[in-house]
């Protein structure tokens, strides 16, 4: 039962952290990389579909990247998509390509967008914690229902606070990397 509960706690905690790293890749460094997109749906044919499910995302050069919809009468659909994205782009079509030039980023935006990631990571490391609480609760539970020892109670818990420490350390050992990437010139 206990073995359960923790099992449970470290799924949930370990989708947190992919969650987190899914967050990360849409947030915008000084280099393209066509997860940037990602996030971006297209009305396609009546149905709403990821961008990638309707044209092919590539990285052209650094700081461009060339969207080919596979059907031509998606361009401007998609193009309209890309320019009502968050992302703040611009794109440009030529023919059945459109190209999706990436502006350099200011030292302003460096910062805006390094408090937004250490946001994401709090909120990443938050949502960690209420899990450990979860999982705590449910062994408590266990102990009034007296399915489970107080000695095992404490054991448990020294458990699934390792647990969260540890997926917290890869939260943050994450935001760090994504600082670096993003204050990197």
């Amino acid at each position: 039962m206990i073995a359960d509960v923790k099992k449970d706690a470290a799924q949930r905690m370990a989708k947190s952290v992919e969650a987190l790293k899914e967050e990360f890749k849409r947030l915008r460094t000084g280099r393209a990389h066509t997860g940037l997109l990602e996030h971006i749906v297209v009305d396609y044919y009546g149905s709403e579909v990821p961008i990638n499910q309707a044209a092919n995302v590539t990285v052209e050069d650094a700081r461009t990247l060339a969207v080919s919809p596979w059907d031509k009468k998606m361009v401007a659909v998609i193009e309209k998509a890309i320019l009502t994205s968050d992302l703040g782009l611009t794109p440009v079509s030529a023919g059945t390509v459109i190209r999706v030039p990436l502006p350099p980023m200011t030292e302003e935006r460096r910062k805006e967008l390094v408090r937004v990631v250490r946001g994401e990571a709090e909120a990443g490391r938050v949502a960690v914690r209420n899990i450990r609480r979860d999982a705590l609760s449910n062994i408590k539970d266990l102990v009034k229902e007296r399915l489970v020892t107080e000695d095992e109670e404490r054991h448990a818990h020294d458990e699934i606070q390792q647990l969260t420490d540890r997926y917290v350390a890869e939260m943050d050992e994450l935001l760090k990397e994504k600082e670096a990437e993003i204050m990197e010139f």
